[in-house]
């Protein structure tokens, strides 16, 4: 299983915050434009614990595929997690935490995840699936900053 641990603090107040990630619509607007990312069935405003979101991604050579995540843990303005229930990755696990920080907040993801195929997929992860989710996550990082200010 591979972990991986991103962090940001932005110049906005925690509630702010969290409306926006907390809405499943915003997704796409941190999502490179190269994913081809988007939300195949209705959301509603909010998440909440239960609700499944059905995705189409084109993480690689425009080939799209299906991902569907469940979002399995919701606490306001705290943290919320997401699991993939089908799609690219063996198991996909996102936890999203949100805290006061210094007159702003704090956003911290964790993210673990193994890929399909066993040895041969474990072979191609550092090369091509890494990458790939390092250069969403930087990508990610760059427009929260954008769209709240921060360091």
């Amino acid at each position: 299983m591979i972990q991986r641990r991103d962090s940001v603090w932005v110049a906005a107040p925690l509630n702010e915050v969290w409306n926006f990630f907390s809405n499943p619509d915003n997704l796409k607007e941190i999502t490179p434009d190269d994913m081809g990312f988007e939300t195949v069935n209705e959301m509603p405003e909010s998440m909440y614990a239960g609700m499944m979101i059905h995705h189409k991604v084109r993480p690689f050579a425009g080939v799209a595929l299906s991902w569907i995540t469940e979002i399995t843990h919701v606490v306001k303005e705290s943290y919320f997690v997401d699991e993939q229930r089908f799609g690219p990755f063996s198991m996909w696990h996102h936890e999203h935490h949100f805290a006061e920080e210094n007159g702003g907040t704090r956003i911290t993801d964790i993210i673990s995840y193994r890929v399909p195929l066993g040895a041969l997929g474990n072979l191609f992860e550092p090369l091509l699936v890494a990458p790939k989710v390092r250069n969403t996550f930087a990508y990610r990082t760059k427009r929260v900053k954008e769209i709240f200010g921060g360091q």
